[in-house]
């Protein structure tokens, strides 16, 4: 199906356009969730609200960019709203915890495992996610749809609605910071 056809049937409400979409689309979108919240359950809600976002809002979509850019945006924005969420209650466990009587420990990064990795490497993979949840959120969004998702500069830049320079900027920063995470977990280990 080609991809105007595609819309055509998604602004029709053709239920075998949606059916379409989300087969051809999950695996993308729930894959680049995860690689920004870092939590399996997580990312199928954000995958979910995705497709209803396109289901509810196909009529505003104005072809811009194509398809698969504009749900990719919308994941990475919904992943990154989840983000901030968690911080905001995280702040407000930590001022809890420093004027309550709480004593558990403030952030630990779940066991985590993308389902891309092949299982001699899961441990590497996980070290190399648990640095990439330390990067600032711009940087780990590029991260994540360039090296994770396998996308274009161009395509990183529309989705996340920047120049092609700003995002090879944000990834030779990101590398640069991981390395210096994954140097510092290495001498920690010693």
């Amino acid at each position: 199906m080609t991809e105007e056809a595609l819309i055509q049937g998604l602004k029709e409400g053709d239920e075998n356009a949606f059916r379409y979409l989300v087969d051809n689309y999950q695996d993308k979108i729930f894959n680049t969730a995860l690689g920004i919240v870092q939590n399996a359950e997580d990312a199928e809600d954000v995958a979910q609200d995705v497709f209803i976002k396109v289901y509810k809002s196909i009529h505003s979509f104005k072809g811009d960019s194509k398809l698969a850019t504009w749900m990719y945006r919308i994941a990475t924005t919904r992943s990154l709203d989840l983000l901030r969420s968690r911080k905001s209650k995280k702040r407000f466990g930590l001022m809890q915890r420093l004027f309550g009587d709480g004593n558990e420990q403030l952030f630990e990064i779940p066991d985590f495992h993308h389902p891309g990795i092949a299982l001699d490497q899961k441990e590497n993979a996980a070290k190399l996610f648990k640095a990439i949840a330390q990067l600032p959120e711009n940087q780990k969004t590029a991260f994540t749809l360039h090296k994770l998702e396998d996308l274009s500069y161009q395509e990183v830049s529309d989705a996340m609605e920047t120049s092609v320079s700003a995002v090879e900027s944000l990834l030779h920063r990101a590398k640069q910071n991981l390395r210096k995470i994954l140097e510092k977990d290495e001498e920690g280990q010693k």
